[in-house]
């Protein structure tokens, strides 16, 4: 008899293979998975109560948290949909993403108690609003412990349902079936080398594409979640001290602010076995000072949301090892090789196959059973971006003879200067290599001349000073000279998206304020 490929099945390894021991620690509380088990039926025993069926979506506003860890079990395994929403997008993008969705349950914390009390006019389908603090151990509490999955829930059944964020037009909801996510699971705890022993630490959002798919992995392994609402340096130093955290994932954002922290030094971090940067490119000079501020290595990845989400990993290859240090840590900033049954390539502007060299560019392309069943009541763009079987990921790369893919750009951030093609994210590594600087940006800027060119926008580090002069002669020993940014400005702060990533967008308008496009 065949068997579904569903992540139902984890929850319920776990629960047999694992059930006295701790699987997840929220603040004070610690849950063994037999516990976790229940909290999950309940909670799907509750949603049948509020009326919720089968295949309908049920929505989380709210922080990481084991509610929310129980929720990627409680709504799945009764055929419904779940939809973690980003806590920092707009009112009307979330009210959007409400009513697109056709949403009938929403769980919040009570910090948006005020968000959604403005958002309860706007979302028709919408016929219960659960708040977390106030209602949430009633509704288990009053719910049956017992539940059966139904048995006829198919691999292709929609499982969940992530929005991307809305950078040209509205957030498109990227939809996951039942496969898509145990593939994933199975590709990445394969090419991970997940194990039982492993305590993370949900440093990534959890509505941030699956929080890296952890809520799968772990589980299925019976390895350890320790959750934390919000990433705050200070605290992510202590749970890795008391909780002897072995790893977890950052943005670089996150790890510049950990890496930073004024008494790093003062915690016992030895627990550590790696940490994952991912969610932009990451410069060599960051992986080294990770490596040295933490005492373990990191490295790099990349995945979409399309993608459920990773597809590729860059741990250093058996025969690669022994690498001098510089060496490696460019091997560890890059996106890495794909995973076990990803399929991955690069194409040019005929789609057509470019050379692994190191050198030529192209867009990075992919087939893989974790590639998203399509977009959300979007059949053409869905055809689109998977035409001719491989999913279009709007990023530019180059993948080496070893087979590791460097992601030089996203397609809308290379900057075209009087005809030659500049990858910002080459351009920000260089200045990043700046020994003053903490953080940085490279956007196009209009250019009467060459037509845009590019700009750095700068953060210092600390008690740090230089100038704008300083930064492009360093510059210009690590670029050529186009591609050396034509002015510098300091910030204070630079404006980050729910995941800690630079919103670039924003930074964009005041430079192009009055022009008809972002491109000149």
């Amino acid at each position: 008899m065949n068997r579904t490929l569903t992540p139902i099945r984890f929850k319920q390894r776990a629960v047999s293979q694992f059930p006295d021991k701790t699987g997840i620690v929220d603040g004070d509380k610690r849950f063994t998975y037999r516990e976790y088990g229940e909290r999950c039926d309940r909670l799907t025993n509750a949603l049948i109560g509020l009326g919720v069926a089968r295949g309908e979506r049920v929505a989380w506003l709210g922080y990481n948290s084991h509610e929310l860890l129980e929720a990627y079990y409680g709504v799945v395994q009764m055929g419904s949909v779940l939809l973690p929403l980003n806590i920092r997008l707009t009112p009307e993008e979330i009210a959007y993403i409400l009513d697109n969705s056709e949403t009938v349950t929403v769980f919040f914390n009570s910090d948006f108690k005020p968000l959604v009390d403005a958002l309860r006019p706007k979302c028709a389908t919408v016929r219960n609003f659960i708040d977390i603090e106030g209602q949430y151990e009633s509704l288990l509490a009053s719910a049956g412990a017992d539940f059966t999955p139904p048995s006829d829930i198919q691999d292709d059944d929609l499982a969940e349902l992530f929005y991307t964020s809305g950078t040209t037009a509205n957030p498109k909801g990227v939809m996951m079936t039942h496969r898509n996510l145990y593939m994933h699971a199975m590709q990445v705890i394969g090419g991970l080398g997940v194990k039982e022993s492993i305590v993370q630490l949900h440093t990534i959002p959890l509505f941030h594409v699956n929080g890296w798919g952890t809520p799968h992995t772990l589980t299925c392994m019976g390895a350890r979640h320790v959750m934390t609402r919000r990433f705050d340096p200070t605290e992510v130093l202590e749970l890795i001290q008391r909780e002897r955290v072995t790893n977890f994932a950052m943005v670089p954002t996150m790890a510049t602010a950990l890496i930073h922290h004024p008494r790093i030094k003062e915690y016992d971090l030895s627990s550590l076995d790696y940490v994952a940067i991912g969610g932009a490119a990451s410069a060599m000079e960051l992986m080294r000072e990770v490596e040295r501020a933490l005492g373990c290595p990191s490295y790099g990845g990349y995945g979409l949301t399309e993608t459920t989400p990773v597809l590729t990993q860059s741990f250093i290859k058996h025969h690669l090892e022994g690498l001098p240090d510089e060496d490696r840590w460019r091997r560890q900033a890059m996106a890495g090789y794909p995973l076990p049954g990803v399929e991955l390539e690069i194409f040019d502007t005929d789609e057509k196959p470019v050379p692994h060299d190191g050198e030529s560019v192209g867009e990075v392309v992919v087939r893989a059973d974790n590639v998203m069943h399509g977009y959300w009541k979007q059949p053409e763009d869905s055809a689109h971006a998977m035409r001719g079987g491989w999913l279009h990921t709007g990023d530019m790369g180059i993948i080496d003879k070893e087979g590791y893919l460097l992601i030089v750009d996203r397609k809308k951030d290379i900057i075209i200067s009087g005809g030659e093609n500049i990858a910002s994210i080459e351009v920000e590594k260089a200045v990043f290599s700046h020994p003053s600087v903490l953080e940085c940006a490279v956007i196009a800027v209009p250019d009467e001349r060459w037509g845009e060119v590019p700009k750095a926008l700068v953060v210092l580090k600390p008690g740090e000073t230089t100038t704008e002069k300083d930064i492009i002669d360093h510059c210009r020993t690590k670029l050529p000279g186009f591609k050396v940014p034509k002015s510098i400005d300091f910030f204070d702060v630079l404006p980050k998206g729910g995941t800690g990533k630079i919103l670039k967008k924003e930074l964009r308008e005041k430079y192009w304020s009055g022009y008809d496009k972002r491109v000149h």
